[in-house]
This record gives structure tokens, C-alpha cells and sequence, in this order.
């Protein structure tokens, strides 16, 4: 109890309550603009964060990560575009329901899932914040090595059909992290004798341009559509009551968010559809799914609501991100030198705490606005494309050059931008780079630590914390590429059935033609010879 005290007195501050108010709201306008996301907004605000406290800093970040999904869902059901990207899933239910009348319905369904998923989430992270906290100090260099190293390649390999290039731009992530002074020697590496690498490359710096800056250009060449929004009437509230109907299905789709998200590199995309999957396959109408079913909507959106403040739980306690955005936040805690990891929940567990409880009223805020302000909210998706990206751009070259005053960091930022805007084209993932930025680092350290008692290589997983994540390593190594060869084999099976359809039907159809081809032959002959008889009975 002293400890939720304590972090209600870090909370209990003017600009804490501003931040969590801006927060909310601007995460909601964000997420209800399509093509632009939290990672941009993230990206932008990142520099104005570091000159704030700690606990004002990620106050904002989180209202915008965690409330951007609500304002995604806007857009996925009014229009079928999902404001965000793990919004996709809401268009599959919450569109059909718009289009037979009843927009209301499915924008206040979601509503209501997404604040079950997102409250069920912190009060379940609450409760086994203590247990965190035993847990956490295990963790010595070599466990965080491990775990960093299981993240990266969770990452990597949840980009099923693309696990190479995103490992080959995790690599690449990895290299640019070494690139300055030598976190140990302070030896200089691959600067070339170019003194503007001799810091190195920033983070933040490439963060704008392969997600902010890639995206300007984006807006900037497509074209402006026309938004055809269906009007609104009657209460937001009835969502609140139907949700009720569905306990099962709301429970263990938020079970499905607060586990996924604890899992670094799995994050919203797994938790919907493990419990998009379950619903349907428990509901006594699966038909209805896809087709504007109310279990349908609530799973998706009570799932990813249910993964933000899980997500916290690796940053927080062991320091390792699980996706581009937390890896943005990980950045704020670098700068006032508060290291999240052990040490965090042992010296600073009311400021644990009392992100989570910001995370709590977070979502009472944002339920509060969209039950009132949801009319006049649509009207941000009529937003121009190409004055969104104008003014990304802008935002984005000012908060570059904001960080050391240097052009030549905008310069950078040009380069990582185009190259964004490449692998946007190309529907390549930009994520793996950032993680392996931050993950590279963290593993060049903590591998440096660990070796210092390590004589032999088994030594460095004798411990039992280090000796099951390697175990898990190993598993997850060897299950990606058991489903690789499965998926391989299965293509080549494929492929053989249809040659062999192939070649049976032509043979087929030759047949026939030469058995078409002997009839008329034998019709045309004996045509011929009833002609020549008549005319030999003419002679």
C-alpha cells in the first residue's frame, strides 16, 4: 500500500497531469489520422522529452502509444483504413457493421474492448509488480546478454517470409550501434577519419528518418482522397453493456495482449490473431466473423489495447525493448542516466509504479473523451495527405537539428529517410535496424561483463536463468527453421500437384483432339466417297 502511495505522489503533479491530459488526446488525433501512426509522433517528440523530467517525458510517450490504438480504430471502422497499423484487424468486423447502419455500435464496441484490454493489462502488471521485483535482480550480464539476444531473434523471425532481410537489417542495426568511440577503450571504429562519426550515429536521428521522414514522402506522393464519413447518431455508451455479453471472449483475448506483450519482438500483430483465432473458433457463429460479428471486433481491439503496458515489463526490468517504440522510450531513460533493469525495481520501484498507474488513468481519459468528443473527431481523417506530410517534414527537420544543432545530422536524416521510403515501397520491415541498434549495444556490454569470469564456454550458461534462455534459443532456432522447410516442402508439393494437373489435362485435351481430329477425318472421308459415287452414277 505504501508503495501505490508513493507512486500516487509522483503522480500528484501539475505537469504530470498536463503531460497524461496531452498525452491521451494527442494519441487519439494521431491514431485517428491514417498514415501517421505513434512511431512518427513518437519519433518527433522525442528530442522536446529530453529537456522534461523523467516521469513528464514518458508520461507523454506513453498517452500517445497507448491511446493511439483508440484512435485507430476510428478510421478502420468508418472508412475500412486502419489509422494505425495494428488497426488492420478492427477493419474486418468493424467496417461491415458500418456499412449495414450501425457505425455507433462498432466505434463504442471498441471503445469499451479497448479499455477492458487496456485496464485489465496495468492492474495485472500491479499485482505482480512485487514478484518483478524478486525476479529482476537474477538477471546478472550474462542473463541480460541472452535475453537481448532471444529478443533480437524473436524479432527477426516474426517477420515470417521476410526472416533474412529483416536479420540482414538487424545486422545492419548492429553495425551503425559500433560505429564512434568504443564503449570500453574509447578507441575510435569505422570513422574513417571523419570527425562527424566520431560520436557515432543517433539513435534519434535515425529513428526520424526511417520512420517520420520515410513517412513525409509518403504523404507527399500519393494523392489526396476523398472521405466519404457516415454520420453519427445517438449515444456512445451502449458498447459498455454488450461487452458484458462476451466475458469469455474479452478475458482471454486481454490474457492473450498481457502475455504476448511481455514476450520481446511479438507484440499487438500475435495477440490479435491468437485471439481473433479463438474467438471464432469457440463462437456459436463463426460465420459471422468478417462479416461485422460484435466477438470479432471486441477480440481484436481488447488484444492490442492489452500489449502496451505489457511491453513496459522487459523495458522496465531488464532493459530490453521489444519493438521500435519502446526502443524510442528507452532513449528518454538514457538521457536523465536512469537505467531501467534490476536496479530500477529494486531502487525505484515507486516510479515503476507510478508509470503504470499513468498507463491506468490513461485509459479512464481517453474512454472519457471519445464517449464525448467522437463527432467532432472524425473529422481529422478529411486531413489532406500532402499537408501531413509538409508539416512531418517540417517537424522532423527542426527536432534533428534541435538535438546537436548540426546540419550534418539532417543530412543523415535525409539518407535514413530515403532509405525508409525504400523499404516502405518495397513492404520491408524498418524495426528490425532500430532494435538492432539498441539490442547491439546492450549485448556488446553485457558480453564484455560476462566473459570477465567466463574460463570455459559452458561457464557462461551455468547459471539456471542463463541456461533456459539458451534452451529457449535453441528452441526457437530450431522451430523457425523446422517451419521454414515445412513451408518449403509444402510449396514444392504444391508445385508438382499443379505440373502434374498441368501435364495431365494437356494429354487430356490431346487426346481428345486426336480423337476429335480421327472422327472428322473419318466423316470427311466418307462424305467423299458418297460424292464420288454420285458422280460416277451421274456418268
Amino acid at each position: 500500500m505504501d508503495l501505490i502511495l508513493s507512486a500516487i505522489e509522483i503522480l500528484m503533479r501539475w505537469d504530470v497531469a498536463l503531460a497524461l491530459l496531452a498525452g491521451s488526446v494527442g494519441g487519439v488525433l494521431i491514431g485517428a489520422i491514417p498514415g501517421v501512426g505513434p512511431a512518427v509522433a513518437i519519433a518527433i517528440l522525442l528530442p522536446a522529452t529530453f529537456s522534461m523530467d523523467p516521469i513528464v517525458g514518458l508520461t507523454v510517450l506513453l498517452g500517445i502509444y497507448g491511446s493511439s490504438m483508440y484512435g485507430g480504430a476510428i478510421p478502420a471502422i468508418l472508412i475500412n483504413t486502419p489509422g494505425t497499423a495494428v488497426n488492420a484487424l478492427t477493419t474486418y468486423d468493424g467496417y461491415p457493421m458500418t456499412a449495414r447502419g450501425e457505425p455507433r455500435r462498432a466505434l463504442s464496441l471498441a471503445y469499451s474492448a479497448s479499455f477492458f484490454g487496456g485496464v485489465f493489462s496495468v492492474i495485472c502488471l500491479i499485482l505482480f509488480a512485487p514478484l518483478l521485483a524478486k525476479v529482476a535482480p537474477m538477471f546478472g550480464s550474462r542473463e541480460i546478454f541472452l535475453a537481448a539476444l532471444l529478443g533480437l531473434i524473436l524479432v527477426v523471425v516474426a517477420h515470417r517470409g521476410q526472416a533474412l532481410i529483416a536479420g540482414a537489417l538487424a545486422c545492419l542495426g548492429i553495425f551503425l550501434n559500433t560505429i564512434g568511440m568504443e564503449p570500453v577503450k574509447y578507441t575510435q571504429r569505422y570513422t574513417f577519419d571523419q570527425d562527424f562519426l566520431g560520436s557515432g550515429v543517433n539513435l534519434i536521428v535515425v529513428v526520424l528518418g526511417l520512420f517520420a521522414l520515410s513517412q513525409a514522402f509518403v504523404l507527399l506522393m500519393d494523392e489526396d482522397e476523398k472521405v466519404h464519413i457516415t454520420k453519427l447518431r445517438g449515444g456512445m455508451s451502449q458498447g459498455l453493456r454488450e461487452l458484458a455479453r462476451h466475458p469469455r471472449v474479452t478475458a482471454v483475448s486481454a490474457s492473450f495482449g498481457v502475455l504476448m506483450g511481455m514476450i520481446p519482438g511479438v507484440g499487438e500483430f500475435t495477440a490479435q490473431f491468437m485471439s481473433y483465432t479463438y474467438a471464432q473458433k469457440s463462437s456459436k457463429r463463426p460465420q459471422d466473423f468478417g462479416k461485422g460479428s460484435s466477438e470479432g471486433l471486441i477480440a481484436a481491439e481488447t488484444a492490442n489495447n492489452a500489449v502496451p503496458a505489457a511491453a513496459m515489463v522487459p523495458l522496465l526490468a531488464l532493459g530490453i525493448p521489444g519493438e521500435a517504440l519502446t526502443a524510442m522510450m528507452l532513449s528518454v531513460f538514457y538521457v536523465h542516466n536512469v537505467v531501467p533493469g534490476p536496479g530500477l525495481f529494486q531502487n525505484d520501484m515507486d516510479f515503476v509504479v507510478a508509470l503504470y498507474l499513468a498507463l491506468l488513468i490513461l485509459n479512464v481519459l481517453v474512454l472519457g473523451f471519445l464517449l464525448f468528443a467522437t463527432r467532432a473527431l472524425v473529422q481529422v481523417v478529411k486531413i489532406p495527405n500532402r499537408f501531413l506530410g509538409v508539416c512531418i517534414l517540417t517537424l522532423s527537420f527542426v527536432g534533428v537539428y534541435s538535438l546537436r544543432n548540426s546540419a550534418t545530422d539532417c543530412l543523415i536524416a535525409a539518407g535514413f529517410g530515403l532509405f525508409g521510403f525504400i523499404l516502405k515501397r518495397l513492404s520491408l520491415p524498418a524495426v528490425p535496424i532500430i532494435l538492432g541498434m539498441v539490442l547491439g549495444g546492450i549485448m556488446e556490454v553485457k558480453l564484455r561483463s560476462g566473459m570477465a569470469r567466463v574460463k570455459e564456454p559452458l561457464d557462461f550458461i551455468d547459471r539456471p536463468i542463463s541456461f533456459i534462455l539458451f534452451i529457449i534459443i535453441i528452441l526457437v532456432l530450431a522451430s523457425h527453421i523446422l517451419r521454414v522447410w515445412r513451408d518449403r516442402k509444402e510449396l514444392k508439393e504444391a508445385e508438382w500437384q499443379n505440373k502434374t494437373a498441368s501435364t495431365s489435362f494437356g494429354k487430356l485435351m490431346s487426346r481428345r483432339k486426336n480423337s476429335f481430329l480421327k472422327d472428322r477425318g473419318k466423316e470427311v472421308r466418307g462424305r467423299h466417297s458418297k460424292l464420288l459415287r454420285r458422280l460416277k452414277g451421274l456418268f
